[in-house]
C-alpha cells in the first residue's frame, strides 16, 4: 500500500486539524459528465487507493462510481456509475445512490449509502476487485440515512451507525447503532447520540451523523462527524470527533464541544450547497500517528485535511461535551 497522502502542519498553526493547501483535490467537472462530485469515500487497495465517489451528473441524478489513485490525491474515476449485481432486480433500480462509505471486512470491502426506495435509506453492497459489484437487501426501512460501517464485528456481530430522518432535508437527526448477524437482518437498535443544545454547543445543535469509518485507537474507536446548525442563511455542516467505547461503541465517552473545522475556504462556502463540511473517509497510519480525512465541500468538490492522532485524542477528551 502506498503511503497515505499527507502535508504537514503549517507552521504557527494552532489547529488540531488542517487543510491540505491544494484541496479541492477532485473538482466538480473532474468526468464528462458530472455536475459535481463530492461525499465519497475511499480505502486502501492494492499498491494504492480504491475510491467510491458521489458524482451528480448534469441532469442533477444522483450515482455512485468506482475510481482508483496511486497516491490517495489524484484520481481517476470510472465515467460510468458502479453496476451492481442482485438477486433481486428491483434492489438495484432505486431512485438514487448517494454519499458512500466504504470498508474491508474479513474478506471483501462493503459499502453503504443512501439508497431512494420510496424515500432515503440505508443501500448495502459489496465488491471484492472493485470491479464487480453486488447490492444486497437494504438495511431499514426509510427513512434513514449515514449508513456508516465499524471495519469489524463488534462481539460477534457487524455493527452500523445510520440517522433515522424524514424524506426531505430534516431539521431533526440522532445517531443510531444497529446490529446484524448476517449485513441482512439488522435490530438490537441504540441510541447513540443526539445534537446539543444550543447554548452548549451551537454548531451541533440541529442534527448530527455519522461521517467516517471509526478506526480504534488506545482510547476507544475514534469517529469524525457531521453536526449542523440552522442559520438565518440555512443549515451550516461542521466536523467534529468522538471517541466511542470499544466493546459498545454505541457508548460515547468523549465528544467535541468545539467543531474541528468549519466552512471558511471559498471551496466550502461556495458551491451547489453553501456552507457545507460534510466527513466520508479517513486514512490512519496508526505507527506514525497521522490521520487523513476525505470531505465533501460545499455539495461540489472533494477536500482533504490532516491530523495527528493523538492531538485529536487529546483535544475531544480536553473539551468533550460528554
Amino acid at each position: 500500500m502506498s503511503s497515505i497522502p499527507w502535508q504537514d502542519k503549517p507552521e504557527g498553526s494552532q489547529d488540531v486539524v488542517w487543510r491540505y493547501s491544494e484541496n479541492p483535490i477532485i473538482k466538480r467537472d473532474a468526468i464528462p459528465t458530472s455536475n459535481s462530485i463530492f461525499n465519497s469515500a475511499v480505502v486502501p487497495f492494492k499498491e494504492g487507493f480504491a475510491g467510491v465517489f458521489r458524482c451528480d451528473n448534469k441532469a442533477v441524478q444522483m450515482n455512485i462510481f468506482a475510481g482508483f489513485s496511486n497516491d490517495g490525491i489524484n484520481w481517476n474515476i470510472n465515467e460510468n456509475p458502479i453496476d451492481f449485481k442482485a438477486a433481486d432486480e428491483a434492489q438495484v433500480l432505486g431512485d438514487y445512490k448517494y454519499d458512500p462509505r466504504v470498508i474491508f471486512i474479513e474478506d471483501r470491502y462493503w459499502i453503504t449509502w443512501c439508497e431512494g426506495h420510496n424515500g432515503p435509506t440505508i443501500g448495502i453492497g459489496y465488491t471484492y476487485d472493485f470491479v464487480e459489484f453486488f447490492q444486497c437487501e437494504s438495511a431499514f426501512l426509510p427513512f434513514n440515512r449515514n449508513g456508516v460501517l465499524f471495519p469489524k464485528k463488534i462481539n460477534g456481530k457487524y455493527a452500523m451507525m445510520s440517522r433515522p430522518s424524514d424524506n426531505g432535508h430534516t431539521p431533526f437527526g440522532d445517531i443510531y447503532m444497529s446490529y446484524s448477524p448476517d449485513m441482512k437482518y439488522w435490530g438490537e437498535h441504540r441510541h447513540m447520540m443526539s445534537p446539543t443544545a444550543f447554548k452548549d454547543s451551537a454548531w451541533q445543535c440541529t442534527k448530527v451523523g455519522a461521517g467516517s469509518v471509526p478506526f480504534l485507537t488506545n482510547e476507544g474507536w475514534l469517529m469524525f462527524y457531521h453536526g449542523v446548525i440552522n442559520t438565518c442563511n440555512g443549515f451550516r455542516y461542521a466536523m467534529g470527533s468522538a471517541i466511542l467505547d470499544e466493546n459498545n461503541p454505541h457508548i460515547v465517552k468523549f465528544r467535541t464541544q468545539p467543531y474541528l473545522l468549519t466552512p471558511s475556504e471559498p471551496y466550502e462556502q461556495i458551491g451547489d450547497v453553501p456552507n457545507v463540511i460534510f466527513p466520508c473517509a479517513s486514512l490512519q497510519d496508526v505507527e506514525a500517528d497521522k490521520v487523513t480525512i476525505f470531505y465533501g465541500a460545499a455539495d461540489t468538490v472533494v477536500a482533504l485535511a490532516f491530523g495527528y492522532i493523538s492531538e485529536i485524542l487529546e483535544f475531544t477528551k480536553s473539551n468533550s461535551i460528554v
